[in-house]
């Protein structure tokens, strides 16, 4: 991997870090969050590995996609007030 597409690959996983608010959640710790992507290292190493992948990708998915509605819908409103102002 070059180092431009690493340095963006780092990003977008720091990002999901933020997303689901684990900074938040263990006072951004780094230890604590060390330790948990151990233990989730440890889950999909596990014989259970597959069946988590799919929870974890269907809850994924689903947070994904509420995200977007979300995001389509506020710039809907914002959208409809500026349409409302031009009136």
């Amino acid at each position: 991997m070059k180092r431009r597409e690493r340095t963006r690959h780092l990003i977008e996983l720091g990002g999901l870090v933020i997303k689901a608010k684990l900074d938040d959640l263990t006072s951004d710790d780094r230890t604590v969050l060390y330790g948990a992507f151990l233990a989730l290292a440890a889950k999909l190493k596990g014989g259970e590995g597959a069946a988590n992948v799919e929870v974890w990708r269907r809850t994924g998915k689903r947070a994904f996609d509420t995200e977007a509605e979300e995001i389509a819908a506020r710039a809907g409103d914002v959208h409809r007030a500026y349409e409302r102002g031009r009136r």
